[in-house]
């Protein structure tokens, strides 16, 4: 069993993006079938595996047991237990996890509800902007309040962002693999510090409600999870003058961008990546430069 993320999506291009799943550590998982931790100042949690494919929970607060469904490896039936502030509210919450497909890490968490002493099971997102359907190594960032997910799918190495609303988590950031020609792409635009960039991806924010606020280039190794606006990727053009077009695809503008020009990279689709100029009259302007075919 391994994630689901779209075929268009997998390109042995970013292979290297192997190495990005190590950035995204989860909490240490334990071995042992049974642990014991204090959900909050003076009460502890006992879980226990039971060997069936679930997890008895309960706490020094009532003799009352929860059994509970326990992420599983499907080949040798393996399942991890921890805890972790999953949802950043003070307690301590509990995780059941198992590698699937060698180098999937699959989760369950399941949050602590102080009113009532229990367990409940925390919902993963769905949605076609998903990357990494259900719950993949996950790191939760008390300084961002996200918790971050990540699969390997083929050679790449995807994550999604969390974040919540109320009680609901939804996908705040996510990324996608951006196409771009390398070679092409330097005759018209020079890369800042292109010896660090890593992989180009196409990281995008998103609301609650599934509205996408904004797209930027940026290093897929490096998640942008602060809750600012988003820096594209810097870029100087490299010809004299450079068409930038309204759309990608389009074959005639009045715009054109000069040698030297500063922009951010934004998005990228088929060929044509979109850029923001910063006009010192105008302000920020946007529009898609054509990345030439390599020679």
């Amino acid at each position: 069993m391994t994630p689901h993320t779209p075929a268009s999506r997998r390109c042995a291009a970013y292979g290297m993006l192997i190495a990005a799943g190590m950035l995204l550590a989860p909490p240490a998982l334990a071995d042992d079938s049974e642990i014991r931790f204090e959900v909050t100042a003076g009460v502890i949690a006992h879980a226990r595996l039971t060997g069936e494919g679930t997890v008895e929970v309960g706490t020094d607060r009532s003799s009352a047991r929860q059994l509970l469904p326990a992420a599983t490896d499907e080949e040798d039936g393996g399942t991890r237990l921890g805890h972790a502030d999953y949802n950043f509210d003070g307690y301590q919450d509990l995780a059941t996890s198992a590698t699937l497909g060698q180098v999937n890490e699959s989760f369950t968490v399941y949050l602590y509800q102080p009113d009532s002493g229990r367990f409940r099971a925390l919902a993963a997102p769905t949605g076609p902007e998903i990357s990494c359907e259900g719950l993949w190594t996950l790191s939760p960032d008390p300084a961002s309040r996200t918790l971050s997910s990540s699969c390997r799918s083929g050679p790449m190495w995807y994550s999604d962002v969390y974040r919540y609303q109320g009680d609901r988590l939804y996908l705040y950031r996510s990324m996608r693999g951006a196409l771009v020609e390398t070679s092409g792409m330097s005759r018209v635009l020079s890369l800042d510090s292109a010896e660090d960039m890593g992989i180009l991806v196409v990281w995008s924010t998103w609301d609650a409600s599934g509205k996408r606020l904004e797209r930027a280039l940026w290093n897929a190794f490096d998640p942008p999870l602060a809750d600012v606006p988003m820096k594209g990727w810097g870029a100087s053009v490299v010809p004299a003058r450079l068409p930038l077009y309204s759309r990608a695809g389009d074959t005639a503008t009045r715009r054109y961008l000069v040698k030297g020009d500063r922009v951010e990279l934004l998005d990228e689709a088929d060929g044509w990546l979109q850029v923001r100029y910063h006009n010192p009259a105008r302000g920020p302007i946007l529009g898609w430069v054509k990345v030439p075919d390599p020679e």
